[in-house]
């Protein structure tokens, strides 16, 4: 399985740590940038993610910025992405479960290492669960 990784400064450190374990774990990755931790903008990254998701190239995708919601908002411009900031183990639950996100957004300045591989696990290994959650997600989809 692919996953799409992105950042701005703020998230670099965190995304290579991920990239680094999700490598291990026997996953593809798929970075977008930033490669290093000079001031970006993030609104460049998430779209990216995005659109890198949007288009199947990726299954997933993992966006970090200094506090998870501005490449989280970048990456929800993209039509057909579902980017949910997590910050709990329910979070990345729920978003999965009920929300069906493509796109897991954390905070390099607010998620400690540990916490990221958790949430990112829980965030992968959690099924939609489809059935009234379907059609929300349908109109989600729909909206333009």
């Amino acid at each position: 399985m692919i996953i799409a990784l992105g950042s701005d400064h703020a998230g670099f450190t965190l995304k290579s740590f991920l990239s680094a374990w999700l490598l291990e774990n026997g996953f593809e990755v798929h970075d977008v940038g930033t490669y290093s931790t000079e001031r970006v903008d993030y609104p460049e990254y998430g779209a990216e993610l995005g659109r890198v998701v949007a288009s199947g190239d990726a299954r997933f995708g993992i966006g970090v910025c200094g506090s998870g919601q501005g490449i989280c908002m970048a990456a929800n411009k993209i039509h057909g992405i579902r980017g949910a900031v997590l910050r709990t183990v329910e979070d990345a639950q729920l978003a999965r479960a009920h929300n069906d996100a493509n796109i897991a957004c954390l905070g390099g300045r607010a998620t400690e290492l540990a916490l990221a591989q958790q949430l990112i696990q829980v965030f992968l290994d959690t099924p939609f669960d489809g059935g009234r959650h379907a059609a929300r997600v349908a109109q989600l989809n729909s909206l333009m």
